[in-house]
C-alpha cells in the first residue's frame, strides 16, 4: 500500500520571533504548505493519508486555515486519517467538531484504540481529549492477525513523560505493519521494533531555530513484513544556524564568507565566533546582510583578541604550554607553518579556559 504520513503542520503557529507582517507571511505560507501536501498524495497516487496530530497549533484557528485545509484534503483521492494530538486534542470546541470536513477524511475521536476497515487494510487510531495523555494509548494492544494490512495513526512519545508514553515492547507486540507517529518535530527515519516498522516525519514547516533544516513528509510503501519511507521535503523555507569565525578578519569578511551559499528564502541565525580587534555593531552588520535571506539575527559569542604569548614562560601549565609552541613558531620554516602554531596556541587557550573558539 502507498502511504503518505505527515504530522506537526502547527497550522497558525505564532511564528514568534518575527515581525507581525512577516508572522503572517509565514501562517500564509503554512496554508500553502496544504496544497503541496494534496498534491503530493495525487501525484504519488498515495492509496492513504495518515496524520498524527497537531494539525493546529492550538484551540484558536483562523477561518480561513479551516477552509483551505477543507479544500486541500477534499482534494486527495483517497482516504485520510488524523489521530488529534496534544496541541489539538478532540474536545467538544475543537475544530474536529465542525462540519466542514470533506468525506474522505477520518478522524480519531477518542483516547483508545479504534479501527477503520478498507479494502485488504485495517487502519487503526486514538485521539488526545486532553492537552496530556499520561496512559500509553498503545499499551496492550495486539492487531488481530487476520492476514491483511495493519496501520496505526498515533500521536505520542517513545520518549516517555505525559504525551501519549510509547515503549518499544508495545510497538514490537502490536502485531502493527506500520505505525505513523506524531510529536517528535524532527524526522527519524523508518525504525523497527519486531516486526513492526515505525517512524517520524518531523514537521513539514520549521518555526524556529530548534527545527532547523529541510522539513517534510514520508512517503512510500508498506506491505507484510516490508516498508520503505522516503522523507520528501515539503518546507518553503528553512531556518538554519550559521557561525562565522571571526579571528583574524573583519566582522563584514567573516559574515560574508559564512552568508556565501545562503538561500534568499531562508531564515538564519549568524553566529559570531573567535576574536575580533574592534567592537561589534550587530545592528550595523544585521543592517548590511538583511536582504541575503527572509530573516537575518545575529548573536555575538566573540572575545575580545589578546597577546597570545602574554603567559608565556610563566610558572603554570599555561605557561609551559606557551613556552613550547613559541619555540616551535620561532623556529618554523614557513608562514603557513607559523599559521598552523597560531592556530593550536588559539585552541589550546580555548580549552585551558574552557570556551568555545
Amino acid at each position: 500500500m502507498r502511504v503518505l504520513h505527515a504530522a506537526d503542520l502547527h497550522l497558525d503557529s505564532p511564528f514568534r520571533g518575527l515581525s507581525a507582517e512577516k508572522g503572517r507571511q509565514r501562517r500564509q505560507e503554512s496554508r500553502e504548505l496544504l496544497d503541496r501536501l494534496a498534491g503530493l498524495a495525487n501525484d504519488r497516487q498515495a492509496e492513504v493519508v495518515l496524520l498524527s496530530g497537531d494539525l493546529f497549533d492550538g484551540g484558536q484557528v483562523y477561518r480561513e486555515t479551516l477552509e483551505r485545509l477543507g479544500e486541500a484534503l477534499g482534494r486527495i483521492r483517497c482516504p485520510v486519517f488524523i489521530a488529534p494530538g496534544n496541541h489539538d486534542p478532540y474536545t467538544g470546541g475543537s475544530p474536529y467538531c465542525k462540519d466542514f470536513w470533506p468525506a474522505n477524511v477520518h478522524i480519531f475521536h477518542a483516547a483508545r484504540i479504534e479501527s477503520v476497515e478498507l479494502e485488504g487494510c485495517t487502519v487503526y487510531g486514538a485521539a488526545f481529549t486532553a492537552p496530556e495523555q499520561p496512559e500509553g494509548l498503545l499499551a496492550g494492544f495486539r492487531g488481530p492477525g487476520n492476514g491483511g494490512l495493519s496501520l496505526m495513526c498515533l500521536h505520542g512519545d517513545t520518549g516517555g513523560g505525559v504525551y501519549n508514553p510509547i515503549a518499544g515492547e508495545d510497538i514490537a507486540g502490536s502485531g502493527l505493519d506500520y505505525l505513523a507517529l506524531g510529536h517528535i518535530h524532527q524526522c527519524s527515519g523508518l525504525l523497527r521494533r519486531g516486526g513492526t516498522f515505525y517512524a517520524y516525519p518531523g514537521c513539514p514547516e520549521g518555526r524556529g531555530f530548534d527545527e532547523t533544516g529541510e522539513k517534510g513528509v514520508l512517503f512510500g510503501t508498506v506491505e507484510r513484513g516490508q516498508a520503505r519511507m522516503d522523507f520528501i521535503p515539503l518546507c518553503r523555507r528553512r531556518y538554519g544556524i550559521v557561525e562565522a569565525d571571526c579571528t583574524g578578519r573583519t566582522l563584514r569578511e567573516a559574515a560574508e564568507a559564512a552568508l556565501e551559499d545562503c538561500r534568499a528564502e531562508d531564515i538564519l541565525r549568524l553566529v559570531l565566533t573567535g576574536e575580533r580587534d574592534t567592537a561589534a555593531d550587530l545592528t550595523a552588520l544585521q543592517s548590511a546582510f538583511a536582504h541575503r535571506c527572509f530573516q537575518l539575527t545575529v548573536q555575538d559569542r566573540t572575545c575580545l583578541s589578546r597577546d597570545l604569548w602574554q603567559r608565556c614562560g610563566e610558572d603554570s601549565l599555561r605557561g609551559l604550554f606557551l613556552q613550547e609552541l613559541r619555540r616551535q613558531y620561532d623556529q618554523a620554516d614557513s608562514e603557513a607553518e607559523r599559521e598552523q602554531i597560531t592556530a593550536a596556541v588559539r585552541i589550546g587557550l580555548a580549552a585551558l579556559d574552557r570556551r568555545d573558539l
